[in-house]
């Protein structure tokens, strides 16, 4: 199981200064998630209500959805004319997460349901550390499951391609692209197939019967996985790191033995693992394009570039230190590099992402 997390702290490269496009995405969603919990409350009408946030992260996007879901709860319960579930947030992610930082923000969340909802007792909020690739939670405890920008990550580079395989068959590559040959796409295809629905298996077991499910992760709508849509940006910095190599401060060996653990699917995809595996019903898929730019007033002075490469650090750094160590003043050499690359190809193409976000209901 390979440990990822972003970066820790508050500095410049930190996941925490450099999350704006991660809320964006949570902002798209809001729609989906109170609409789940609208019917939770109006068909299974509990007593107490059990939430998880799954790659909650740290930072100022961390408790946001609890935050929406809560007032989703408030608002609905007023309409019907009740009292208010008791209410457990789980919040997880995986161990190398700063859960420190994350509880440093709960008195603010409960001064705000206090204050907003007059809800003085009986939210209590639980950190989780772990995989949600396996289980997590008791059986049948869960009302509702969240997951934002974490499913696009697998739980470890397909074998075939780790840095133990032998023969490296993504040369100069760190992640699909149109020159991959179909073995390399078919280890990322099968990689996300045997994650996703072990994913499934998990959740179906820890949630209730008519239990929601929204999830938002980075996919594509192309039916091919090498689109730009999906991969671009891991092709850029591709280039960044072998322009190091070409200038000899890293062994392009070392390039061609690192592969990114990640996959954006398709819906067709999503929807067929989701009809393998049985125990959810897809209620609702929406696919939307999100620029790499979402800039915000702190940092319109710098080139898109800069912008983008912060974003792509705070995500990935972790990893690639793990991988090349490069320490600082190289790592910093390499995202200067990766935005000059992004600066220069702006004119060439389109720079967006695409984000899926389903909901799920859980069969009985």
């Amino acid at each position: 199981m390979q440990i990822l997390h972003m970066n820790k702290g508050e500095g410049e490269t930190s996941y925490a200064k450099n999350s704006v496009v991660q809320k964006k995405i949570i902002s798209v969603a809001t729609l989906m998630v109170e609409a789940a919990i609208v019917n939770i409350l109006r068909e299974i009408q509990p007593e107490s209500m059990g939430f998880a946030d799954l790659g909650c992260s740290s930072g100022p996007n961390s408790l946001t959805v609890a935050s929406q879901m809560i007032h989703a709860v408030d608002a609905t319960c007023h309409q019907m004319g009740r009292s208010l579930p008791e209410l457990k947030v789980l919040l997880n992610d995986l161990p190398g997460n700063d859960f420190n930082h994350v509880f440093e923000l709960l008195p603010e969340l409960y001064r705000k349901l206090k204050d907003d909802y007059g809800i003085h007792e009986g939210c209590y909020v639980w950190g989780v550390p772990g995989s949600f690739y396996g289980r997590l939670f008791p059986v049948r405890s869960l009302h509702f499951v969240h997951s934002s920008s974490s499913l696009h990550w697998l739980s470890q580079v397909p074998v075939s391609l780790g840095a133990g395989a032998g023969t490296h068959l993504n040369k100069e590559k760190i992640y699909i692209s149109k020159s991959s040959s179909a073995s390399v796409i078919e280890a990322y295809q099968q990689q996300f197939h045997e994650d996703f629905s072990l994913f499934l298996r998990s959740r179906a077991k820890e949630m209730i019967i008519k239990g929601r499910m929204v999830l938002s992760f980075m996919g594509r709508m192309s039916p091919d996985p090498f689109a730009d849509e999906a991969c671009y940006q891991w092709e850029l910095l591709a280039r960044a790191l072998m322009s190091l190599a070409s200038d000899g401060i890293v062994e392009k060996e070392m390039i061609d033995s690192f592969n990114a653990p990640y996959y954006a699917p398709s819906p067709k995809e999503v929807e067929r693992e989701v009809d393998k595996e049985g125990s959810f019903v897809v209620c609702g898929v929406k696919a939307f394009e999100i620029e790499w730019d979402v800039s915000d007033s702190r940092t319109l002075k710098e080139s898109t570039g800069d912008r983008v490469a912060k974003t792509i650090r705070a995500v990935v750094e972790p990893m690639l230190e793990s991988h090349f160590h490069l320490g600082t003043d190289m790592m910093d050499d390499l995202f200067r590099r990766y935005a000059t690359i992004i600066d220069d190809c702006r004119s060439e193409r389109r720079f967006k992402y695409t984000n899926l976000v389903i909901s799920f209901i859980k069969k009985g």
